[in-house]
């Protein structure tokens, strides 16, 4: 493996080390991406470097949001530099057309057929199965509640009878 680096890189083709800390993997990243950025906004490099160690734990505690803060300053500006006015949603722009009765009928019947063409249908031998497991299951249940029932009748008559 080191030998096809070596390969590479006597053919002109430099690998780019791999950043160690974090720092710079964000530096790298930031390098990265495409200039999206317009002239006159926030730019990360064009920061100066913090020194103390209370400015480096903020770093590695919240890029995700200052990632997040950025992006929203940065989409809220225009190529001038100006800030936009936020735009409502669409829902709330326009009100969706009351669709008929019948319409409304025939769009839930085709949703209740697309929805039983996913279900996985018993054979006839799970049916059978289950069908004897519930009626079994039944059976016991009136059982137990019969005898509870006459149990509970022979306690009260002989209490008070």
């Amino acid at each position: 493996m080191v030998d096809d680096r070596d390969k590479e890189e006597s053919k002109g083709q430099e690998r780019p080390s791999r950043p160690v800390t974090a720092a710079a993997r964000r530096e790298r990243r930031a390098s990265a991406r495409p200039a999206a950025r317009k002239e006159g906004s926030t730019d990360e490099t064009a920061k100066p470097a913090r020194s103390s160690a209370k400015g480096a734990a903020d770093e590695k505690v919240r890029p995700k949001a200052k990632a997040k803060a950025d992006a929203k300053a940065d989409a809220k500006t225009d190529a001038k530099g100006e800030h936009k006015k936020g735009r409502p949603t669409p829902t709330r722009d326009r009100k969706e057309a009351r669709v008929g009765l019948f319409a409304r009928l025939w769009r839930f019947l085709k949703e209740v057929v697309a929805e039983l063409r996913k279900v996985i249908w018993p054979t006839r031998k799970q049916m059978i199965t289950y069908t004897a497991v519930v009626l079994v299951f039944v059976a016991f249940m009136v059982a137990v509640i019969a005898g509870l029932d006459f149990a509970l009748i022979r306690g009260v008559t002989a209490l008070f009878g």
